[in-house]
């Protein structure tokens, strides 16, 4: 635990400590139980919270929405097409389809056409530590695409 981790907590536990405090004002009509019971609250609660911020914060840095595939999308915003990659995926859209046909829907990338491994690239997927891009896997066997899977950077 880094040093600045007690004194978010302290911070945090003021104005709880205050939020408590007037809540059980209202429920506990005995001041002395009514202080320990702030107390422990207090106690218990800054933790929690601190938790409970830092959950959030992880939540909302790896969130990305996920789309319907376009073809006028995916050819113009490349740095996004991992908002695409999952639909493209479950749908199974390319499996079966010859390298010609995959190559109208996703475009030209630098794929040899004797090549029967496909690599596309989806752009950085927000994540925690993500510092490479996810690229999107295309297996083809017999000139017929079999498996698309996201390669996750």
């Amino acid at each position: 635990m880094s040093i600045e981790v007690p004194f978010i907590i302290l911070f945090l536990a003021v104005p709880l400590f205050f939020f408590w405090r007037w809540l059980l004002r209202k429920i506990i009509k005995n001041e002395k139980n009514r202080k320990a019971v702030t107390w422990i609250m207090t106690i218990f609660s800054a933790p929690i919270l601190y938790a409970l911020i830092i959950v959030i914060w992880i939540f909302s840095i790896t969130y990305y929405p996920s789309h319907d595939f376009e073809k006028r999308k995916w050819m113009t915003d490349k740095e996004t097409r991992y908002e695409l990659s999952e639909d493209l995926i479950e749908s199974e859209i390319l499996i079966g389809k010859t390298k010609q046909q995959v190559r109208e829907i996703l475009g030209e990338q630098n794929n040899k056409y004797e090549s029967n491994n496909w690599k596309y690239y989806l752009g950085f997927k927000p994540t925690l530590f993500g510092i490479d891009p996810d690229i999107l896997e295309i297996e083809f066997k017999n000139g017929k695409a079999i498996n698309i899977c996201q390669i996750s950077g």
